[in-house]
């Protein structure tokens, strides 16, 4: 499994990094396509699952949900005649289930809507670009050194319930890595726009955020009795997968940094 997850790393790490540089239209198309695909690796994981989803609304609110935040568009309208469409249907349906309604909007705002905060972060203004860098190297940080540690000297389970091989020692070693990213991105790229203390607070934020998020994912997985949202990328299971991190972490930050 290691020379798949290589492959893909190496091919995958370079557009990702070229697209984050480029921006507009084409970066923000990225994180459409990442939010539609988490989409659709969530409906098929609840359908495979025999958990009740309306699985093509699923896929086309949340894609348009990130379209919104990605590329513009009127959010109120989209979020209000989705919701109208999700319930319309259900009314159609021969068998009526309001499971099958709040698992179709959960999963369009879950898996599409809030990833998709990942494109406002690159739209600030002025440093936009190096913020958005430093969210996804922190997270990089934050997952390696979460599993490295895990694995050498991991003892204590962090949520036995949703990801048994997770522990404390690998969380704690998450944190202050992503912590260390954001200190190193403010002393080297954001000097005018972070103080030490806001970096701190960002990397704490991310290394945090990004955890309980990845941990978000692990329950709907275990909900749907999946190991693995999918197996689009080689060696790193699906999109969902690999993105899971940002999920809860990217609208943390965007936030965060929008009131700073």
């Amino acid at each position: 499994m290691l020379l798949p997850r290589v492959l893909t790393a190496l091919v995958g790490i370079p557009l990702m990094l070229y697209l984050v540089h480029a921006g507009g239209v084409a970066y923000g198309l990225f994180v459409v396509a990442i939010s539609t695909l988490c989409c659709y690796e969530y409906a098929l994981m609840l359908r495979l699952g025999g958990r009740p989803v309306q699985f093509v609304l699923t896929v086309a609110l949340g894609a348009a949900l990130s379209a919104c935040a990605a590329l513009g568009g009127p959010l109120p309208a989209v979020l209000a005649g989705g919701v109208a469409l999700v319930v319309l249907a259900e009314m159609a349906a021969k068998e009526h289930s309001l499971d099958r309604v709040a698992l179709t909007l959960f999963g369009a705002l879950f898996a599409g809507w809030l990833p998709a905060h990942l494109a406002l972060i690159r739209d600030l203004r002025p440093h936009g670009e190096a913020f958005a860098f430093l969210t996804f190297a922190a997270v990089w940080a934050m997952d390696t050194a979460a599993y490295a540690a895990g694995r050498g000297f991991g003892r204590h389970a962090l949520a036995p319930t949703l990801s048994p091989k997770k522990t404390w020692e690998g969380a704690i070693a998450g944190f202050a890595a992503a912590i260390a990213v954001s200190l190193a991105f403010q002393k080297f790229m954001l000097q005018d726009s972070l103080s030490p203390l806001m970096a701190v607070a960002i990397g704490a934020l991310i290394g945090s955020m990004g955890q309980l998020s990845d941990l978000a994912e692990s329950m709907v997985k275990r909900e749907a009795g999946a190991k693995d949202s999918g197996a689009l990328l080689p060696g790193h299971g699906g999109v969902f997968d690999r993105f899971d991190s940002y999920i809860l972490c990217a609208p943390a930050v965007y936030y965060a940094l929008s009131l700073r």
